[in-house]
Parts: structure tokens; sequence; C-alpha cells
């Protein structure tokens, strides 16, 4: 390997992705080094290398690179849809796309707006806010609960195994997230049992119902810990990542208060708003894979069993992608969609969702607030996997 690859630092709790040094070196290399592993900086590499079948999530050896080689962590993460290739991976998939699917979604949207309605009221009544707490994991929460058929007196505790389930991508930080992480899982897994049998005995129009005919009715191909396991993993899915994208739209607008007013003004961006928010600063900040056999890619000999950090902050700034990549503009019409919901055989199945729920919150927000600022400091996570603010204060204009 060449000695002027750029090196970049990720495990130091300083670095940022959007740091000048990380785009000195995403211009000088589509790679970098790190102490995790190698580092792809360029959109096109990281587009390409996403849908590589040479490449696998392989969750047992991103866990056992992390120290952890049993328990229900292990148990959970190793079986996870995303981490089946072929046929077992195209099975478990089909199930869950009967049940999700584009009118489940659609059939959302007047829940949806009525939550956000509600919840940026409660804004409104006050001079500030902690905004994770009182919409950004409120909206989503809800959304997931409704979708999933659990009952509101069960958000609260619910919601705090949701959070914490997020941090699996963040092992590499250390400290107390592989017991969060741990706590999460076992109260998720009870709690997958009890909605299984509540929705057998007695149906509903929600999607554990679905997922629970839709096994009954593929002839034992699916097991019974396959949908538990389905069940957490959506659960993970379709809450954490939109709870951070929603702060992390907050963040961005703040720091460009004027399109904020636009949005205000011009609701029909709201489509737009979404994409561009995603592309600027993104929920999933970093999606891994790891080299499933040894292979040559732009030069570049890649060892089986390498990790790869695909460095979606980066990527989607990257102006070999998108003219006037460094600016944050809504009504700007992008050639490439974001990163972080993957690409390829293992694309996101609630990535419509995600994108339903932020289109209708922030016209909402945008037409009833004026722009927000901080109130506070913010509690930051990030870099690696997941990356937001835990803990946000703002005032709105």
């Amino acid at each position: 390997m060449s000695t002027s690859v750029p090196f970049l630092d990720v495990l130091d709790p300083a670095f940022d992705f959007g740091a000048p040094e990380v785009l000195a070196a995403q211009a000088e290399s589509w790679y970098a080094t790190s102490p995790i592993g190698l580092l792809v900086l360029r959109y096109g590499q990281a587009n390409e290398l996403l849908r590589d079948r040479r490449l696998d999530h392989n969750g047992k050896r991103y866990l056992e690179t992390n120290g952890i080689f049993d328990g229900p962590i292990y148990d959970w993460f190793v079986p996870m849809i995303v981490n089946h290739e072929g046929e077992d991976h195209r099975r478990l998939r089909r199930l869950t796309s009967k049940a999700f699917t584009a009118r489940t979604v659609e059939n959302l949207r007047p829940f949806i707006r009525a939550q956000a309605e509600q919840l940026t009221e409660g804004l409104a009544s006050g001079e500030g806010c902690e905004f994770v707490e009182d919409f950004g994991a409120r909206l989503p929460l809800a959304v997931m609960c409704q979708l999933l058929g659990v009952p509101p007196e069960h958000y609260d505790v619910f919601g705090t195994w949701t959070r914490d389930i997020g941090l699996v991508f963040s092992l590499a930080t250390g400290g107390e997230v592989v017991a969060r992480v741990e706590a999460a899982v076992r109260g998720l897994n009870d709690y997958a049992d009890f909605l299984i049998g509540e929705k057998a005995a007695r149906p509903a129009d929600d999607l554990t119902s679905a997922l629970v005919a839709a096994c009954q009715a593929d002839d034992g191909r699916v097991s019974a810990d396959e949908l538990r396991n389905l069940l957490v993993t959506l659960v993970f899915g379709a809450q954490d990542n939109t709870r951070y994208q929603l702060a992390n739209a907050m963040v961005v607008f703040a720091e460009h208060p004027e399109q904020w007013t636009l949005l205000g003004r011009r609701p029909e961006l709201a489509a737009q708003a979404v994409e561009e928010v995603m592309r600027w600063l993104p929920s999933a900040g970093t999606i891994y894979r790891f080299a499933a056999e040894d292979f040559d890619y732009e030069g570049l000999h890649i060892a089986r069993e390498t990790f790869l950090t695909m460095c979606v902050s980066a990527a989607q700034r990257d102006p070999r992608a998108h003219k006037n990549a460094n600016r944050f503009d809504i009504t700007a019409v992008r050639d490439n969609p974001p990163l972080q919901f993957g690409a390829g055989p293992h694309h996101c199945l609630g990535a419509a969702l995600a994108r339903v729920e932020i289109g209708e919150a922030l016209p909402i927000l945008a037409a009833r607030l004026g722009p927000p600022s901080h109130a506070g400091p913010m509690d930051w996570q990030g870099p690696l996997g997941i990356q937001g603010p835990d803990t946000l204060p703002l005032r709105f204009g």
C-alpha cells in the first residue's frame, strides 16, 4: 500500500468527517487508512462498493472485531436480515416486503401529519425546547408503534430500548455502549414475543399482524426466532435513524435560517428539503462492509476480511457527485441519491417511511415556527455509525 495514502484517526473523540483534513484526504485519494480499516471517501466508489457482491455485512466478524463473541447482542445481530446473503436474504426480504408496502406507508401519512402538527403546537407554546425529547424522538416512536400495533401506554419504555439498540453501530467507541445495547436487545426480544402472541390471537390492521399472517401462510419457512429477529430489526430501523435525521435537520437549518424561511413559504419544496438534509448531514454517517474474498479495486488489493467504512458524510459532499456540493440548498435538484439507506439488495426497506415522516414534519415546523437557533450545548452521537445529537436545546424565531 502506498505511503502517500491519507490516514484519518476516526477513533479520536474530536474527529469530524466535515473537517478540512477529510476534504483534503478526499481530494487526494478515493480512500484513506484508519485504526479500524479502509475509509471510502468518494461518492462514486462508495456507491459502487455498497453494491459489490464481493463485500458483505459479516455481522459475526463485525461483533468479534468489537470483542463480542456471544450473548444477547450476538444472538440478535448475527442472524439479522442484513447479515444474510443470496436466497436466505431474499426469503426474509420477501416476507417483510409483503407487509411493508408502499400502500402501508401512504396509509400512515395522515397519522404522521396529525402527530407532527400536535408536537409542533407543543413547541410553539414554549419559549424553548429540548428538540430530541419534545419532537425528534416522539414522532418516529409514535409512527413506529402505530405501524407495529404497539399501544400508546407502552411508548415510553419502548422508546428507551429503541434509542439504545442503534448504538450497535458505535461499538468501537467503547464505554457503556455494550451494556446499553444488550439491555435494549433483551427488552425488545421479550416485547416482540409478547406482541407476536397478541397479534396471533387477536389480529389487527398493523404490520405485526401482517407479518404473523405471512409467516403462518409460508408453511414454516420462517421460524419463530426469525420472526422475532425481523420485528426487533424493524423497530431499530424504523425509529433510530429517523429520530437522528430530524434532529440533524434542525442543526442544519440553525446554520441556514434563510433556507428554513424559504421552506415555510414554499412547502412544495419539502421533498427536496428532505433529500438535501440527508445529503448534508445524514443520520447514518458511516456504513460498514467486509471483503468476502480477495479482490482488486481501482488499483488497490483488498484482502479477504478487510474492514471497509463507506464515509457517507464525506461522500455526499463529494464535488465529483454533486454540483455545488459544499452548498446547502433545498431548491437544488441533485443528480445522485443519498447513500445512507445503502444500495443494491440490502437497500433499506424503511427508506420510504423515513422520507414521508421527515417530509411531513419539516414544512409543518417551518410554517408554524421561526428559524431554529441553539439554546445550549448539544450532546453529539458520532462520528461512527449513527450520527446526530442525543440532546438538542433550541429556540425558534
